[in-house]
């Protein structure tokens, strides 16, 4: 078994995680901590939880902490770079599902990130986490940087056709939507169903910070540099996400979209290709590790939409997560993310 220590198991990613590896056959739970909830019992926060966990959050603790095999960071920016250093030096393998070690640039991410960053040593260590592009090397990592959720949904969009060099790197936008839950568990006027509900926006429309994330990554997949415009919006919907993205054909103007999206992925145990003409659903996703993924080419024109749905707290976040962690200790790739998505 799996000893699994979660720092930061109050929010909905953390609460998320708790959700998958309660049931994950390898998976112990020996240690969840919390500073605001210290001594409450897990499942009294979070009644979904009673009877699958008898644990109570308690203190964050290097020593205790390094007793386990990994632990996952579901906590704000900026923490897990000041913890990770200790508990790597112990041998404990970490999972961090927020932001300190996904930029390669330092600079960048603190401009980004507005703190200074202090284990930029280990940034180059550090393997992103989306198996579709790193499964190899995530296999023999001790620390990981798992995606965020938008950047996750856009990659996988583009990645056969970046691949390829079959749309203008120069020319990308990414119309992105997300449920309220992305903007985790707080108390904030913007996010109240009174204020949010029935309603639609954008938002952090100059600048968010999964931008230069998204940029990076479709950076590394082309060779080539990128011209992006990432537009977030915001839905009056709890999960989900949903990313139409534009890209300029280039090259073989006769290319097989389809069979190249399907080809691609056919190994994929969670992306979806979908049918010729299919609109993805968020609803699709809704608790589930599955991106799904349509294709489209309106009126036959040099403009191509690519469709991608994922849920942001599973593929976008804690399933990811957890499909890492697999890669991590040698199990099957989706043991403990075998389920089928909630509907209604």
């Amino acid at each position: 078994m799996i000893k699994i220590g979660i720092v930061g198991g109050t929010g909905y990613t953390g609460v998320e995680l708790l959700r998958i590896l309660a049931l994950h056959p390898e998976a112990e739970l020996t240690l969840i901590t919390s500073r605001s909830e210290s001594g409450q019992a897990v499942a009294d926060l979070f009644p979904s939880l009673r009877g699958h966990l008898d644990l109570a959050f308690s203190e964050p603790d290097s020593a205790a902490l390094g007793r386990c095999d990994l632990v996952f960071f579901a906590t704000p920016n900026g923490t897990a770079m000041t913890m990770a250093p200790e508990l790597l030096a112990q041998g404990t393998r970490v999972i961090d599902l927020a932001a300190d070690f996904r930029i390669a640039d330092i600079a960048l991410w603190e401009k980004w990130y507005g703190m200074r960053h202090t284990s930029p040593e280990l940034v180059a260590e550090a393997v992103y986490g989306l198996p579709e592009l790193y499964r190899e090397e995530l296999r023999n990592a001790r620390l990981v940087a798992n995606p965020g959720c938008y950047p996750t949904a856009v990659t996988l969009g583009w990645l056969p056709l970046l691949e390829q060099g079959l749309i203008d790197p120069a020319w990308l936008v990414a119309d992105a939507k997300s449920g309220i839950s992305g903007a985790g568990r707080k108390a904030a006027v913007p996010i109240l169903m009174g204020e949010a509900g029935e309603s639609f926006k954008a938002y952090n429309v100059s600048g968010h910070r999964h931008h230069p994330e998204i940029r990076q990554n479709l950076a590394r997949i082309s060779g080539n540099e990128i011209g992006l415009t990432f537009v977030p919006h915001l839905l009056p919907m709890i999960r989900g996400i949903e990313a139409t993205l534009y890209g300029r054909l280039q090259g073989d103007l006769a290319i097989d979209l389809q069979a190249l999206y399907e080809q691609r992925f056919a190994n994929e145990p969670f992306v979806d290709i979908l049918p010729p003409g299919s609109h993805p659903e968020t609803r699709s996703v809704r608790g589930v590790n599955h991106c799904r993924i349509a294709i489209h080419r309106p009126l036959d024109g040099e403009v191509i939409v690519v469709l991608s749905v994922i849920d942001n707290l599973v593929k976008g976040a804690a399933g990811q997560a957890v499909q890492n962690m697999n890669l991590m200790f040698g199990l099957e790739e989706s043991t403990g993310l075998r389920g089928v998505a909630l509907l209604p």
